[in-house]
């Protein structure tokens, strides 16, 4: 039924929803026209009740302020956030020029054209950093390019106020994507956030001049493995004075990595710089936004607090490995990282979330190995080992099932194959495994459905 603020397709008298975006496990997002100015906007929908359910409400909250608190002009903007009683609202900058990425695969960019876009994005970063804000999934994906060339960071699902630091000072949140990612982040060592921008910064710079990436590779252990000895070569047509940089960015021990302090003072940085860009950047750390009173948002609600978890943390014994919230909530169709995980055309990864709790899942997957099986040959961490009874065509059948929290009260369960034949897996999972885990089942990562029209009448 809709709302009573919605009247056909517009909503709070204010804006004419058109075509859906694109869309993730707890929002959908929506191009819109504002009535009044006719200015082309893009609306983030969140269902209140689903992020309530889940304990993603400090999240939400964390991500309005964070909006708030980064507006620059290379950055995409928050105008307003509204809420009903149902939904929540964000009424975004609408960015028409398209991903950066697209201009990326048609090859390699001109040198001047590529300093232009790094400068654009250490500016924006550099920005956000004075506000003691990470973006730390920054990739060309992320970025999109306007109508008049001007580069325009989004995605900030990922980010994280300084404030998120646990006692040692340093980030403990497994974020971003595999190819742009430090390799502190993948140690899950603890890192700082402003140095991992800055590393994600010089793997933008490499694809930006080579039209590919310094690292990679079909086998994600290898890709990591490279990452973490930066094990990569430029190509060469890049400058000299290039190459000096992003060897000194691309840097893996994070204390001696060049930090975007000195990368603004490079002379190949600063070449045609626009003076414009750094005292826009000097005005703009000056200004504090007023921050949303985001309590405000989260008011009107049917749902029960945010404080209420469907799962007390004291009465389950199950530990598993925690996962960071915005994982999950990330709208960036490119964030599905399904195809690194891929043997040929055969994938043997998958991904689901549960509301259920750790040991309802672990509980589940026992009896689901039972019913399959398979043998439970291990469990810790929130990892189950399986394997098959009988040696198979390419040798014993070996899955592992992992439970990640999100909150206390959901959970992504990855299942991956370890060992045996492709085939036999996948006719195993798709056969076995995944309708007799139909009943703990959220949603399973990589599969949706076009509801465009049935989207408009809940919107």
């Amino acid at each position: 039924m809709m709302e009573a603020e919605k009247n056909g397709n517009i909503l709070m008298q204010k804006y004419e929803v058109g075509k859906l975006l694109g869309q993730g496990t707890f929002a959908k997002v929506y191009h819109a026209r504002n009535i009044v100015t006719s200015q082309s906007v893009a609306i983030k929908v969140i269902d209140k009740d689903k992020i309530f359910k889940v304990g993603l409400m400090e999240q939400i909250k964390r991500e309005i302020s964070v909006m708030k608190l980064v507006r620059h002009p290379n950055i995409v903007q928050l105008y307003e956030v509204m809420a009903t009683k149902t939904k929540i609202y964000f009424v975004l900058e609408y960015v028409k020029g398209g991903e950066l990425f697209n201009k990326i695969a048609k090859g390699k960019l001109r040198e001047d054209a590529a300093r232009k876009y790094f400068q654009q994005l250490v500016s924006a970063v550099d920005f956000c950093h004075s506000r003691g804000v990470y973006h730390r999934d920054l990739k060309p994906e992320n970025l999109l390019v306007d109508e008049n060339g001007n580069l325009k960071i989004s995605d900030f699902g990922l980010s994280a106020l300084a404030e998120s630091r646990r006692q040692d000072g340093l980030l403990h949140t497994t974020c971003g994507t595999p190819a742009y990612v430090a390799p502190e982040v993948i140690s899950r060592k603890g890192y700082d956030g402003a140095k991992v921008d800055t590393w994600s910064c010089g793997v933008i710079l490499f694809v930006l001049m080579a039209g590919y990436l310094p690292f990679q590779d079909s086998n994600l252990m290898e890709m990591y493995r490279k990452i973490g000895k930066a094990d990569f070569k430029c190509p060469p047509w890049f400058p000299s004075d290039v190459r000096k940089l992003v060897s000194r960015i691309l840097d893996p021990n994070p204390r001696t990595r060049m930090p975007i302090t000195k990368i603004v003072e490079c002379f190949w940085f600063k070449k045609g710089l626009d003076s414009k860009l750094i005292r826009k950047n000097i005005e703009m750390k000056g200004k504090v936004s007023a921050l949303t009173d985001v309590n405000v948002v989260f008011s009107s609600t049917g749902s029960s607090s945010g404080n209420n978890k469907m799962v007390d943390e004291k009465h389950d014994s199950a530990k598993v490995t925690n996962l960071n919230a915005f994982d999950i909530i990330s709208l960036s169709e490119g964030f599905n990282l399904s195809g690194l995980f891929e043997e040929t055309e055969n994938k043997k990864e998958a991904r689901f979330t549960s509301s259920q709790s750790a040991s309802t899942i672990i509980s589940k997957l026992e009896d689901v190995a039972t019913c399959s099986k398979l043998t439970v040959k291990k469990k810790e961490g929130g990892v189950l080992k399986m394997e098959g009874e009988s040696e198979g065509r390419k040798g014993v059948l070996s899955i592992d099932a992992e439970i990640f929290e999100v909150t206390p009260s959901f959970h992504l369960v990855e299942i991956k194959k370890n060992n045996g034949d492709t085939l036999e897996y996948e006719n195993l999972f798709k056969q076995d495994m995944k309708p007799a885990l139909k009943d703990i089942v959220w949603a399973w990562q990589g599969e949706r459905q076009d509801q465009r029209t049935e989207d408009h009448k809940q919107l």
